[in-house]
């Protein structure tokens, strides 16, 4: 008998309990204060230097880069463990499924990582770390060391595409899936969110698990209100079993 394919789309509400507040919920961080969305909005970065400047001193404060995985992280992690094929299609850009465990080659980063940065002349790329290290040392808008262009996070800003070749990847895998869980993701944000409507239309059984409604609840086989830090590690131990049995 083939085991199932479980493919878990995150959202930021995995990851509350790690000290990184979500974006769009009932006290997200665009909702309390909206100018804070310029920060990482590509047009208004790359238009004004007074802008990047504020981006970089919040990268410095940035709880992410701090964050550890929590008990939701490490319960994907150790499904995957236990021999069930498990494929993690994140929204969040903290690193936190894969130091959970994850092997990298499963886990797709649909609006890139916090960690790293990638200038957008030459795309080279770097860690997040050395980019901070300069603002530390008194860079307030450290430029690309390799031609001088303008350095960003190496995460999907607002006005930016998602990688095509990333999005093409997880498409594929909600169509191939047996199971598709939605864990803290409002899915309000595509095309990421439609990617739970593509498994649903493909015969997987849906289930969310997020504490105020979606558009994609009318598809769901299950939706769980509860909170994640103590659901979802409960409904992957149930699904284990019913793979065992």
């Amino acid at each position: 008998m083939t085991k199932p394919l479980v493919a878990v789309l995150s959202g930021a509400g995995i990851s509350t309990d790690s000290g990184i507040p979500d974006y769009r919920g009932p006290n997200g961080l665009w909702r309390r204060d909206p100018e804070a969305e310029k920060l990482v909005t590509y047009e208004y970065y790359m238009g004004d230097p007074e802008i990047r400047r504020r981006s970089w001193l919040m990268r410095r404060e940035n709880s992410t880069l701090r964050a550890e995985p929590n008990a939701a992280h490490r319960a994907v992690a150790e499904l995957d463990r236990s021999g069930i094929p498990v494929r993690v299609l994140t929204q969040n850009v903290d690193g936190l499924h894969r130091q959970a465990g994850m092997p990298a080659r499963k886990v797709l980063e649909l609006h890139g990582s916090a960690h790293g940065v990638v200038c957008t002349k030459c795309h080279a790329r770097g860690s997040m770390a050395d980019a901070l290290a300069r603002v530390d040392a008194g860079e307030d808008d450290p430029a690309c060391l390799d031609c001088g262009g303008i350095l960003k996070s190496a995460t999907v800003m607002f006005g930016e595409r998602l990688d095509p070749t990333v999005l093409g990847e997880a498409a594929a895998i909600a169509k191939a899936c047996t199971v598709f869980i939605a864990v803290g993701s409002t899915l309000q944000v595509q095309p990421a969110a439609g990617l739970a409507g593509v498994a649903a239309d493909h015969g997987a059984r849906l289930i969310i698990v997020n504490a105020e409604p979606t558009p994609y609840d009318e598809l769901a086989d299950e939706v769980i209100r509860e909170p994640i830090g103590t659901a979802l590690p409960e409904l992957l131990r149930r699904l284990g079993t019913e793979d065992a049995a």
